[in-house]
This record gives structure tokens, sequence and C-alpha cells, in this order.
């Protein structure tokens, strides 16, 4: 969580490649005549990471929509860039396998490879991390990599350095992602999903944290304080108390889940939690969780005319109660709108701040605040970035993070890929 995004830098040309091959071929004559390459995939990502800083040429990826390589068998499928979630989950409707890993967007997978995206569904799927098993990779100077050797998709490897994970999250700066094979994970026969209103942050978390360590196989598991609750009522114009509020969602099958509902709603009950309804048709439960997913532009609407600025830090959850807690408070004292959502069960969350940015003083607060966000998650164990990526804003909380020796190596590694510094310049470095 830094800063808010400079206004747009458009690149100097646009490219539509369509094959591989072509993304090969552009990519080597940039790379020789010197010029910025940007990635581009569907746009959603919320850290300038498409903003072409530097000018350059701009490779928009979205006509490489092919699925391949679809194993019902493996649980695994390669997409291209111009695949989204929820194309690629329309694809797989009947073969009753999904792809869980949602940040709401419907994004680019290969862009969500990029960035190191996660989501709702993270807490019980992971997030985009252990779910690539391979990436092909155009590298700057127009050479192709299989980060895990071509054609392959083993479940488990040990064999040298993990490519994948290095190019997952690298967010653009290493070289184009043109496919991506994804781990797909069987859908559950069945699943509910309830709201609790509880008196106090810290009640939420605790019940959330009992809720983990009562291993109760929880798919979701949604926090929105009281303010963003509101906003979000009226939005989707849903009746809901005005209070910290959970939505949890369990996975599994008929039998299964009658327990894991009783459970769950004893350890609420402990918590003070109410306002336990569970919803099991899938009508109901598309209305709770498109009430969560238009989180932002209930925000938006708390102010109209105004901006939005999200942050992004995650922490260990013992620490949630105590960050989200002084976090509101500095809110209250920088006099700054800023709903709260977070994906609580990986100690993640979000501050919606929303300013007007033509109010130079409310920007200066707005800035200042996210900093302090990102510095007070760095204190506490955590990261300044759980899922949104670097990109222009957080550059400067990297160093904080890592520490000079952990930057140099990024550095290191930046530079045997790309030694002129052309993939993506002037983002997470």
């Amino acid at each position: 969580s830094a800063t808010p995004s400079p206004s747009c830098a458009p690149p100097d040309a646009v490219v539509w490649p369509q094959s591989v091959r072509q993304v090969q071929e552009l990519a080597a004559l940039c790379y020789r005549c010197r010029v910025p390459m940007v990635p581009f995939g569907t746009g959603t990502g919320l850290e300038g990471g498409v903003n072409a800083v530097q000018g350059g040429v701009c490779f928009d990826l979205s006509r490489m929509d092919a699925i391949a390589e679809l194993s019902l068998e493996d649980f695994s499928v390669a997409v291209e860039p111009g695949v989204t979630r929820k194309a690629l989950n329309s694809h797989l409707r009947g073969t009753g396998l999904w792809f869980p890993v949602d940040p709401g967007a419907d994004a680019s997978l290969c862009g969500m490879a990029a960035t190191g995206a996660s989501g709702t569904n993270a807490v019980r799927y992971g997030t985009m991390r252990p779910n690539v098993l391979n990436l092909r990779v155009v590298l700057p100077d127009g050479r192709l990599l299989y980060t895990a050797g071509p054609g392959r998709q083993p479940r488990k490897r040990a064999a040298g350095y993990d490519l994948t994970s290095l190019f997952v999250g690298s967010e653009g700066t290493l070289g184009f992602l043109t496919q991506a094979t994804l781990r797909l994970h069987p859908l559950p026969e069945a699943a509910t999903v309830t709201t609790a209103a509880f008196p106090s942050v810290r009640a939420a978390v605790a019940c959330t944290v009992q809720v983990l360590q009562a291993a109760v196989p929880v798919a979701r598991i949604e926090f929105l304080d009281e303010v963003m609750v509101g906003a979000c009522s009226r939005f989707s114009k849903m009746e809901l108390p005005v209070a910290a509020t959970l939505l949890l969602e369990l996975h599994g099958s008929r039998h299964g889940l009658a327990e894991q509902q009783r459970q769950t709603e004893e350890i609420v009950r402990l918590n003070g939690g109410s306002g336990l309804a569970w919803a099991e048709e899938p009508e109901e439960r598309g209305r709770l969780w498109a009430m969560r997913h238009s989180a932002w532009y209930a925000a938006l609407a708390l102010r109209p005319g105004c901006q939005g600025y999200s942050t992004d830090v995650c922490v260990p959850i013992s620490r949630l109660p105590d960050v989200v807690v002084e976090t509101k408070r500095d809110l209250q004292d920088s006099r700054l709108t800023g709903p709260m959502v977070g994906h609580i069960g990986d100690g993640n969350f979000h501050c919606l701040l929303i300013f007007d940015t033509q109010d130079p003083d409310e920007t200066l607060r707005v800035h200042a605040f996210a900093q302090r966000l990102g510095r007070r998650a760095l204190a506490a164990g955590g990261t300044c970035t759980g899922e949104h990526g670097v990109g222009l804003g957080k550059r400067g909380l990297l160093l904080e993070e890592l520490g000079q020796e952990g930057l140099d190596t990024l550095r290191s590694i930046k530079a045997a890929l790309d030694p002129h510094n052309l993939m993506n310049p002037g983002k997470v470095l």
C-alpha cells in the first residue's frame, strides 16, 4: 500500500500478436532497437502495471485465447493470455472441474499469474502460485522458455530452481507469459454461505481464527467493517445489520456440510455473532457474493464524483485485530473515507480509500495514510501487498520489506534476464 498511481502513461504503439511466434518476433525486434515493452492482458490490475512510464510498445495479448491440453484425469489445462477466469470456468462446465482462484474481476489468467493474484477462495484453494504448474514465457530477446520444461505438468517437482514461481508475480518485468498450465480442482458437491454480524472487529477476527483452528474446511471467509456493510447494503439493496460482518462459505458433500454448519454456528455464537441464515440455493449464494464483489462500486457510491485507491496489506492472522483497530483509528484521525474489506482467513485486507483527486490536501493525506499502513503491516511481520503486486506505488516499501540484500538479489535476476531493462521498466524495482 503506497501511492495512488500517476495519471495514465500511454505507450507509443500497440501491437496485437495472435501467436507465440509473433510475440517472439516482435520482442526480438524491440530488443534489437532497445524499445521498452509492456505486456497487457485485460487491464484489471490495480497497481499501474500497464502504464508505459517510459513509452515503448504495448503488447496486447488478448487475441491469444486458446484453451489447450485439458486433462480431466490430471486436473490440468493450458490457457493463453486472452483466456479469462470466467471464460475458463464456462469452458469447464459439465466436466466436474473448475478453477477456483477468484480476484473478483474477470481477469486474464496469465495476468493473474503475472501479478500473483488470489482472492476470496485462497483460504481453501491457495493463491495463483501453487495453482500454476508451468509457464510458456517469451524472454525479452524473443527466446522461448518453458519454466518446468516443454509439455510438463507434474503435480510436484524438485528439479533445479523453481522458475515457475520466479515468473509468477514478476509483473511483466522478466518476460511475456504467453501460456499458463493450471491446476484444476473438483467442483464441490454442495456449497452453503452465511453472513454473521459481530459486536466488534476483534470478535470477528477471533471467530475466524477459531474456525480455522477447528479445521472447518471453510472455502471463503470474508470480512467487512461496519462502514463497508452499510455501503454494500445500500448499493446492493440488501438488508444487513450495520456491524463488523463475516461472510462464510463452506464446500463439501451434502452429508459433511451439516456437521460443518453446526461447528461454525457454535463458534460464531461463542464470539457474540448473530444473524446466521444459511443460503444453499445458487441464486441466493450468488446474490451475497455479487454484493461482496461490488464492494468497490459501493464504496465509490459513498462519495459520488470521487476516485478510489485500494490498499492491500497482509499480516499474520494473530496480528490482524490490532492492525485493523489501529488502521481504523488512523482513518478517523486522518479524516479519510476508507471502508474495509478483507480475505480475513489469509490476514489480507483492503481499505478502499475514496477521495477527491482535485483536493491536493486530501490526496496527500491518502498517500501518507497508505505509507503508514504499509509500514504498520511490515512492523507486524506482514507484507505491503498480499495480492495486487508492487507495480508503481509500492517500490519504496519493497526495500523495507526485503532489505538491501533481498532487493539486490531481485536486481541481479532482472539484470540476468533483461540486461537492457526493456520489460515493463519502472515497475517493481
